[in-house]
């Protein structure tokens, strides 16, 4: 007997499918930097200290390499995604967004695991610049796993400053099954 078959012409079609840039609510700020490089324990004095950050190669204060990936916040008087929740009670806060507006994919199978992350760093994000982002299914494939079925959906983003100039490509593995 055969497997059931998710990769689908309807799924298929949405190989390659990119999203326009979105640009993040808050243009790079001092403060958040200061929180991401806390959280991400990395005390570099680049990230927060102006005279020792200006004698580097960088010539100023920068933000951490994978700041990009946590600029993208809910805007203010935007809705709560997590609203969900009283009007559907099987609603568990994991939702199958897995870009920055691309289409749902239209497989039933009902885990989401992480597949891993893959990125590539170009430049650090500045004080002041302004991120956007863009992202594209890169492939959808179906394979047998030891637990069964598996679906890979592979999201690349590109995260860019204002000017147009790359900081970061991310490579997300999205694994359904």
């Amino acid at each position: 007997m055969s497997p059931a078959l998710y990769i689908t012409d309807e799924v298929k079609q949405l190989i390659g499918c990119e999203t326009d840039w979105v640009e993040a609510c808050d243009e790079v700020e001092r403060g958040a930097i200061r929180r991401f490089h806390q959280a991400v324990m990395d005390d570099d004095p680049i990230f927060w200290k102006d005279a020792e950050a200006a004698a580097t190669r960088y010539g100023g204060v920068v933000a951490p390499p994978l700041f990009p990936l946590h600029a993208f916040r809910r805007p203010s008087g935007a809705p709560d995604p997590l609203n969900r929740v009283s009007g559907d009670p099987d609603f568990d806060g994991v939702t199958r967004d897995f870009g920055l507006g691309l289409p749902p994919v239209p497989i039933p199978l009902p885990r989401l695991l992480n597949g891993g992350n893959q990125v590539e760093v170009y430049q650090l994000a500045r004080p002041g610049e302004h991120i956007r982002a863009k992202s594209k299914y890169v492939d959808i494939y179906q394979k047998e796993g030891k637990s069964g079925l598996l679906v890979f959906i592979l999201v690349e983003t590109i995260y860019a400053n204002q000017k147009g100039e790359t900081l970061l490509k991310a490579l997300q593995t999205h694994i359904l099954r």
